[in-house]
């Protein structure tokens, strides 16, 4: 007690210091505060074999909940317009840095296994988010409800990517079929996230969507994907030609930047999260389009984004951390909706595993399409900004329970997933051994 009544005097002393006619001082000091936490967050978490990710959003609950320790120096944090910004073009980056690792050819050449693994891990857990929100918050209204199966149709399968390349298993058939059919949820996520919230807006605009507006929400989801991969896929090159002209520094960097910004704010102009014109971005911009660069020794665009990431994307997952009110658990019902949500989440994406082919594992596949990760904490953010008649789509404790089935299943995905393809080894192990014995 003696050591934290010393210590708190001194983390508040730069608060009282900064000027108040100075708003950049006290940025400066909320931005340190997020990157250091993020990074000995993130460290943690990957010592004891989790992704960075997770730790980040643990630091940023750690800091948003310190006030129960007595701690109050971090309140402003979380309202700081400056770090909301900044937090909001992380996951602007990070969806174009997700579309960068994916390309148009990928998405055409998934297979029909990993179509319909896509489509079953979109459906499955949609309606049973629906169902659990039906069932656990009955006065809520539909919205919430298609919010709720919006956020768990999410996947994060960088998450199992990584552990697919630390087992060394990324070429074998269950790797394919996770990895192609990520490509595709990939995009029916982004299409039913911006169908929800069209919905949600046009309702608070006093509007009502029928089927055939709903339809039309749709179509205009996958039009601007559409006519933003097929322009993007002619324009693109053209675009980095043009920049390869100039001989200013950091060329390739802002060209695509500017193109991932771009798309975002003309995604927004038509309605549909700027996000969803990120990662378009990011989709049609290959490594052929910018070889000119590499064959003049400069980085990828792959490789100059990575700086910029690691300095924004952490400032939004500590934000969401920020965000998480670990109060809100003492509410009636508040641990019992994380767990039906963590359980569905959970069930729902095994079930996608049901198209697999026998001769593969099903089980491997199911969880590897379990974790949320970023991508479920981005959806439950968008419902954060939500309105309906003055209140928000998604309360406090929806939401931190909505944090805790991401990060519950983003810790069991990796764990999970050795399992499941060590038991395959053994079990192939054994048969071998078997047919051994017999010859």
């Amino acid at each position: 007690m003696r050591r934290q009544r010393w210590l708190v005097p001194l983390l508040a002393a730069p608060v009282l210091m900064a000027s108040a006619d100075d708003p950049i001082a006290a940025v400066a000091l909320h931005l340190a505060i997020v990157l250091v936490a993020a990074k000995l967050g993130g460290d943690l978490a990957v010592r004891i074999g989790q992704p960075a990710v997770l730790g980040e959003l643990i630091a940023g609950v750690a800091l948003g909940n310190a006030h129960l320790a007595g701690i109050r120096v971090f309140a402003g944090i979380a309202h700081d317009p400056a770090i909301v910004t900044l937090a909001g073009l992380g996951v602007l980056i990070l969806l174009f840095e997700v579309g960068l690792e994916e390309t148009v050819a990928q998405m055409l050449q998934v297979g029909l296994t990993a179509a319909l693994v896509a489509v079953a891990g979109v459906a499955a857990p949609f309606a049973l988010g629906w169902l659990v929100g039906v069932w656990l918050l009955p006065d809520a209204s539909v919205y919430v409800h298609a919010f709720l199966g919006a956020t768990l149709c999410a996947t994060s399968v960088g998450i199992t990517a990584r552990v697919l390349q630390d087992l060394r298993q990324s070429q074998t058939l269950e790797a394919r079929i996770i990895l192609g059919a990520a490509v595709i949820d990939d995009v029916l996520g982004l299409i039913i996230l911006a169908v929800v919230t069209g919905v949600i807006t046009a309702a608070g605009a006093g509007m009502h969507l029928g089927a055939g507006s709903v339809a039309a929400v749709i179509a205009k989801a996958s039009g601007f994907l559409l006519v933003a991969i097929v322009l993007g896929m002619k324009v693109a090159p053209a675009l980095v030609r043009a920049a390869g002209m100039l001989r200013a520094p950091a060329v390739l960097l802002a060209t695509g930047l500017s193109f991932c910004f771009l798309l975002s704010w003309l995604a927004s102009l038509v309605g549909l999260a700027p996000i969803v014109g990120a990662f378009a971005a990011g989709l049609v911009l290959e490594n052929v389009h910018y070889q000119e660069f590499r064959d003049r020794g400069e980085h990828g665009l792959e490789d100059l984004i990575k700086p910029v990431s690691g300095f924004l994307v952490p400032v939004f997952f500590v934000l969401m951390g920020l965000q998480t009110d670990l109060t809100a658990f003492a509410g009636e019902g508040v641990v019992v909706l994380a767990a039906a949500l963590t359980l569905a989440a959970v069930i729902g994406k095994l079930a996608c595993a049901l198209p697999v082919p026998s001769g593969a594992n099903r089980l491997a596949v199911g969880i590897g399409m379990a974790p949320r990760g970023e991508v479920g904490l981005i959806f439950a953010n968008i419902g954060l900004g939500l309105t309906l008649h003055g209140e928000r789509i998604i309360s406090g404790s929806t939401y931190s329970a909505v944090v805790v089935m991401v990060i519950v299943t983003t810790m069991l995905t990796p764990p999970g997933l050795k399992w499941a393809l060590g038991r395959q080894t053994a079990g192939n192990s054994g048969t071998a051994a078997q047919r051994h014995g017999k010859g």
